[in-house]
């Protein structure tokens, strides 16, 4: 059944190609390369590519608003889809692999698939890139190989900035907790906690803690 779909679609797609505007195509919004990219439909894909549709079509901002992570390239579906074939396609073809806000390559590192990320690095993807939700610019792809040596090593082989985990913009200065600059839907904010309440919670585990027991940190330690 899903090999007739698949011809249905082909023959279809045949059809559709030669009399398609180009225009019309633009005022949507949508290229019919980010739909086969999505459906995971390489072979559509590749008749796509081979009648010269643009890989790098960038979906419209009315089309965008309506995913979490504003995805603009096909390459992101493929990616997304963990679809190695459409994303050999359109990389092949020559798709950008860093024009979207969450970077493809992030979404590989997070998936675990090492075939996806050698395939990203090799073509271009940005190894330093980080997401912009606060004024630091610690690299987000560190966050998903601390506990895997091989996407670490992959990451480091093409030029990972460790420099750049020891480099914070504030210097000496007080971090201030409550400021959270540009934080989007896809992004999981880190719960802050106050010194003393971490603190308290190392050094008296196994305690219960009265109700409304406010101990500064000061207070605390004098009682350590």
């Amino acid at each position: 059944m899903k090999l007739c779909t698949l011809k249905f679609f082909l023959r279809a797609l045949k059809m559709l190609v030669p009399v398609t505007n180009l225009a019309a195509i633009k005022r949507s919004g949508i290229s019919p390369v980010h739909c086969a990219a999505a459906g995971a439909h390489p072979q559509c894909l590749e008749l796509l590519i081979q009648a010269g549709f643009d890989v790098n079509f960038m979906l419209d901002q009315r089309i965008r608003k309506h995913y979490d992570d504003q995805r603009k390239s096909a390459l992101y579906f493929a990616v997304s889809n963990g679809d190695l074939s459409s994303v050999k396609l359109l990389l092949g073809a020559g798709a950008l692999p860093n024009q979207d806000p969450v970077n493809c390559l992030q979404i590989a590192l997070r998936m675990g698939n090492y075939e996806l990320i050698s395939l990203l690095l090799r073509h271009g993807a940005n190894v330093n890139y980080f997401c912009r939700v606060n004024p630091l610019h610690f690299p987000s792809a560190l966050q998903y190989t601390l506990k895997d040596e091989v996407m670490l090593r992959m990451l480091l082989n093409y030029g990972y900035d460790t420099k750049r985990c020891f480099d914070c913009p504030h210097g000496d200065k007080v971090h201030h907790f409550c400021t959270f600059e540009g934080w989007t839907p896809t992004v999981i904010k880190d719960t802050m906690v106050s010194p003393q309440c971490w603190w308290y919670d190392l050094n008296h585990a196994g305690e219960r803690r009265p109700p409304g027991n406010k101990r500064s940190l000061q207070g605390a330690g004098e009682m350590a």
